[in-house]
């Protein structure tokens, strides 16, 4: 009876977090229906039995890890918070490249769409990493050839979309591609490059099927333990402005 009250206590925490107004519950042992809604009351004794754990992870959750003196927002196409997390994820794949691959990173790629919320001005707390970034995404280095990374610059072009990006300049005009660079240099047909990205965008995710081509190298890197370690590396974050995709003529 105990464990089924357990049960319904952990229910009513869950369905509260997400402001769920009202679900209905199956109760296998009665065969009736029960009502979740606001008049339903706590369990008193399973909130005694989480408010321990709730003290402590609210307070590693409110630990200041960094500061920034703007605003970190994921708008525009050379977003500050999209530059800052494609730097990031350029720099600890790099870094594992070198350690495991005895190679270079030459660029990195993720999604606007996986930054799912904005960072304030002033202290950085740990959970704002987590609302940021709350889903368990892994670092994976693409190897692409050089012929094939044309992919990368064609979605680019075609989709006109804010994915930030690191190390790579991607410029348009009137949705036609003018100029592309990695490194700061015209793509060689002939070399293999090694691409930063998150698990799902590797696997197509967002259609980026250009990464089906490559050999994807997976690093066991969780993403937003990757910019945990980075923003606690930074006492004062400052996010690059550079220009980065350069949609000319952008409707």
């Amino acid at each position: 009876m105990k464990n089924k009250f357990l049960l319904l206590g952990i229910s009513l925490t869950v369905l509260t977090a997400c402001k769920t107004a009202s679900l209905q519950v199956y109760n296998v042992q009665t065969q009736k229906n029960i009502s979740i809604n606001n008049e339903l009351k706590n369990d008193e004794d399973f909130v005694k039995i989480i408010e321990p754990y709730k003290q402590k992870l609210d307070k590693e959750m409110n630990q200041k890890i960094s500061h920034t003196n703007t605003d970190l927002t994921k708008q525009g196409d050379n977003s500050n918070l999209g530059n800052l997390l494609a730097d990031y994820t350029f720099d600890g794949a790099d870094q594992w490249a070198k350690s495991k691959l005895n190679k270079n990173v030459d660029a990195a790629l993720i999604n606007i769409g996986g930054i799912r919320t904005t960072i304030g001005k002033g202290d950085i707390l740990l959970k704002s990493v987590f609302e940021v970034m709350p889903f368990e995404n892994e670092v994976i280095i693409v190897k692409l050839k050089g012929t094939d990374l044309q992919g990368l610059f064609d979605y680019y072009a075609k989709t006109q979309v804010n994915n930030p990006v690191s190390h790579l300049y991607i410029e348009t005009n009137n949705g036609q591609l003018s100029k592309s660079l990695i490194n700061g240099k015209p793509v060689n047909p002939n070399q293999d490059y090694y691409i930063a990205t998150s698990d799902y965008l590797a696997l197509g995710g967002d259609n980026m099927k250009f990464f089906a081509k490559g050999e994807s190298i997976p690093t066991g890197i969780r993403l937003r333990d990757l910019f945990i370690d980075y923003f606690k590396k930074n006492a004062e974050v400052v996010p690059n402005n550079d220009i980065r995709l350069n949609f000319i003529g952008k409707k």
